[in-house]
Parts: C-alpha cells; structure tokens; sequence
C-alpha cells in the first residue's frame, strides 16, 4: 500500500483531515458577508470528509461543489449530507485542486480549510481567482507563524515540511499581490488543533496499526503524526492556522 493511501485509511476514521471547527466556519462565513446572499454557488476545495461543506449548506442559501481527491472521503460526505438533509444542496467532484471543473467568474465564493498546502499558498490564490465573479470571496486556512521570532527546532521542522509557512502580514500580501482585498482573518484557537483534530486521529493509531499489521509503512506514519502532535502541544504560542477572507477585487 502506498503511502497516500495510508494517509487515506487513517483519516477516513476520523471527522477532519486538519485543524478546524464549525464555530470558526461560521465566523468566516459571518465576515464574508454572505449570509443575506441567494442562490450562491460555493465550491470547497480539498473538502475533506467535508464538515466545512455541510455547515456552508447549512448556514448559506447556496449550492455547495465539494471537490477532493479522494474518493473514501467524499463518501463520507455524501452520506452525511444525506443523512442530516443537506444532500440536494452538495454536488460532490472527484479531482486534483490544480485542475478544478470550473469556469472563469463562475463562483460566488471559493472555500478551502486546511488544504491549499498542497497546491500552495501563492499557486491556489493566483489560479483559483479566475472562477470567482467580481467581487466574489475567498476563504482559505493556512499554516501562519504567529509570532515574529520562533525557537530553531519549530522553524526547521515547518520548513522542511511546508517551505510557504509565514507570517499573517505576509499572507495579506500575497492576497493583494494577486488582486484580493483582505476582509478578515481568524488564527484558529487550540480547540482546532487538539480537541477537533490531534485527539480523534489519536484515538484512530491502535485501530489503523492493527488493520494494517504494525507495518513498518503504518508504524512511520504513525510516528510522524506524534512528532507534529508533540511540537504543536511544546510550540502552540508560536504557530497555528490562519483563517483568511478576501473578497476578489480590481475587476
């Protein structure tokens, strides 16, 4: 089994693939202005199992493309849009965020939580504002330094891991670079880290080595998540999720 879907089978356990939390969807979803809006088209890039989707179609009056790469995980979502009556509002697209099915100004808004890392930061706000109308929102999560200086070990590890990591004010520029005007940004509280995310995938480790056989692959993984669990509970002052809206501008 490869490593991705490894990855694969120890998320799909769980409600998200990254740091979050409905009360902060909200808030974002408060800032962007949207909530008076009708007949919104919203798509949510790197959905995940989709819990950001199923709160936008619940709180907007909107249809919702949840786009992922993985299948398993937007199974999930389907049966939990179904389940909770939120179905006819969510269409669900398989593909790369690199390569979306959309067409320019197409969009009322683009949301995407914890998962333009994997385009990145620059790339996924340059490419994705062509399918957004005039005016239309972004609002995007991204790992964000919070301080101005961070100990040796944090900054090696998060550059090693992801070389876009930075600052708040230097993601509001990328935003203006590439013709947003910021509206608003949330660094996300510990709850999103620890109680949302680190503890369900922590409670998933017994589970996922067993089903896999203590693999030396699943055994790996494993211990990279502790790794990262570990700096987050020892360097939490220093870093989190940035929660950025910005409303496309200068059309």
């Amino acid at each position: 089994m490869n490593a991705l879907q490894l990855i694969v089978d120890l998320n799909k356990g769980v409600t998200r693939q990254g740091p979050g939390g409905e009360a902060e969807t909200r808030m974002s979803i408060a800032l962007s202005g949207l909530s008076s809006a009708r007949n919104l088209k919203i798509a949510d890039i790197g959905c995940g199992t989709g819990t950001s989707t199923l709160v936008l179609a619940q709180q907007l009056d909107a249809h919702i493309t949840a786009v992922d790469l993985v299948p398993e995980f937007l199974a999930k979502l389907e049966a939990e849009a179904n389940r909770i009556g939120a179905g006819h509002r969510v269409t669900l697209i398989a593909a790369s965020m690199d390569a979306l099915p959309f067409g320019a100004a197409e969009l009322d808004a683009i949301w995407s939580e914890g998962a333009i890392y994997n385009m990145g930061f620059e790339a996924g706000v340059a490419a994705w504002r062509k399918h957004l109308k005039p005016d239309g929102i972004l609002a995007v999560s991204e790992l964000t330094w919070l301080t101005h200086t961070r100990p040796s070990e944090l900054q090696a590890y998060w550059e090693r891991e992801y070389s876009e990591v930075d600052t708040a004010s230097a993601k509001l520029g990328v935003l203006e670079k590439h013709g947003f005007s910021p509206v608003g940004y949330i660094a996300l509280p510990e709850q999103c880290w620890l109680d949302n995310f680190y503890r369900p995938i922590e409670r998933r480790f017994a589970g996922f080595l067993e089903e896999h056989g203590h693999s030396e692959a699943a055994r790996a993984l494993v211990e990279d998540y502790r790794r990262e669990i570990a700096l987050y509970e020892r360097y939490k002052a220093h870093f989190s999720y940035g929660y950025y809206i910005a409303r496309k501008a200068g059309d």
